[in-house]
């Protein structure tokens, strides 16, 4: 995990210096802001990462002469034919839209996005791909 403490570490500091030359250069409140808070949330990132590292000590990844079978075999379950993110997309599409132009169409958003949240949540439990 050092490489990726480092390499958070160093953007940070590149965060900073360009807030400081893009404050300077265009006197901009909003965007030295948001570039400052990015660097904040850099180092944030980076000293985890450090911090982290010097605890848990080298992973394979992170010797050279590491070799496959010691990498973490289980890296989780990712469904490879659920459709359910379309209509959550869609759900808040819809929400963020009627925050634009009517209330009645967020309160429709609201109802598609918890039912594909529900559907998506509950998608191995019912069904065909339900786990017995």
């Amino acid at each position: 995990m050092k490489v990726e403490g480092w390499l958070f570490t160093a953007a940070a500091a590149f965060y900073a210096v360009i807030a400081v030359i893009y404050s300077v250069m265009t006197g901009d409140v909003i965007g030295t802001t948001a570039l400052a808070l990015t660097a904040g949330l850099s180092i944030i990132i980076g000293s985890y990462m450090l911090f982290t590292g010097k605890k848990i000590g080298p992973r394979p990844e992170d010797r050279l002469d590491a070799e496959i079978d010691e990498a973490d075999a289980d890296y989780g379950f990712f469904s490879p034919h659920s459709w359910w993110p379309l209509p959550v997309a869609a759900g808040a599409a819809i929400t963020f839209l009627g925050l634009i132009f009517a209330t009645w169409i967020m309160v429709l958003g609201i109802t598609l996005l918890l039912w594909a949240v529900f559907g998506w949540l509950f998608e191995y439990q019912r069904g065909s791909f339900a786990d017995y």
